[in-house]
Formats: structure tokens, C-alpha cells, sequence
């Protein structure tokens, strides 16, 4: 669902904590070594998200943010912050061309450069820890 959350609003702050989860507590964040990715830069989106991006002349850039359930990508337009939320169910991730990671949820999705090894780590503990946190499925039973 992609929502504005530039403002505190308990029904929106309710409906995130239903879709993935209240955040990491301090000594969890420790643990994964931190929660936050770094400075990502959109390449493209899809339609509701392009519409968004495209309303300022600002460098299109987001963040992702790992919480229990999912995921948050959170990118500005104008002076609005926007978040998309993706539980990890629902989360595909691919590595497409030479240094391009897509995110899938539903009918949308966002192509971010991954041009730094930070970028590439996070990537790579993000899909571990989906994997580690996934429900049995019936092929490992």
C-alpha cells in the first residue's frame, strides 16, 4: 500500500504496524547491524509512484527501512514523504540488468541503482533475513 506519511497519524501508523510489523527494538537493530538502507536512486517506477516522482525536479532517491513483516520505501516528492509497504510475502526481489535491484508488490515496483558495495550488502541482508523469517512452505515439509 503505498500511503503519505508525512505527518504522525495513529490510523496510518496503526495500518503499517498491521502490514509489517511495529519497528525493531534498539538491541534487535544492533543485532542485524542496523535497519536502514543507504541513499538509494530510483531509476523507475511504476505508474502511481512515477506520477509522484515526476511532480518536482528533485534527484528521485529513497530509503528502505526492515521492519519484522516487511519492508517500507520511503521516497519524497514535493514536500510529502511517501511510503510503499511490502510484507515479505507479498516482497519480490530481482537483480536485473548490470547494477539495477527491482521491487515487486502487487502492481507496483521500484528499480534502484545499486552501483556501491554498501548497497549491495544491504541487498544481500535484506534476502537473508526474508529467507530466515518465511513460513515453512509446503516443499520443505
Amino acid at each position: 500500500m503505498l500511503l503519505n506519511v508525512s505527518y504522525t497519524d495513529k490510523k496510518v501508523t496503526r495500518k503499517i504496524d498491521a502490514a509489517v510489523g511495529k519497528p525493531f527494538s534498539l538491541k534487535e537493530r544492533w543485532a542485524l547491524g542496523g535497519i536502514g538502507s543507504p541513499k538509494l536512486f530510483i531509476t523507475d517506477a511504476s505508474v502511481e509512484i512515477q506520477n509522484l516522482l515526476i511532480l518536482d525536479n528533485n534527484l528521485n532517491s529513497c530509503n528502505i527501512e526492515m521492519r519484522p513483516g516487511g519492508i517500507i520505501i520511503r521516497f519524497r516528492s514535493l514536500l510529502e514523504t511517501y511510503g510503499l509497504v511490502i510484507p515479505y510475502h507479498k516482497l519480490s526481489i530481482y537483480k536485473g540488468d548490470l547494477a539495477i535491484y527491482s521491487m515487486f508488490k502487487d502492481h507496483y515496483f521500484i528499480k534502484v541503482r545499486s552501483d556501491t558495495k554498501a548497497i549491495q550488502k544491504y541487498f544481500k541482508k535484506l534476502m537473508d533475513y526474508k529467507a530466515d523469517n518465511a513460513p515453512t512452505s509446503i516443499e520443505d515439509l
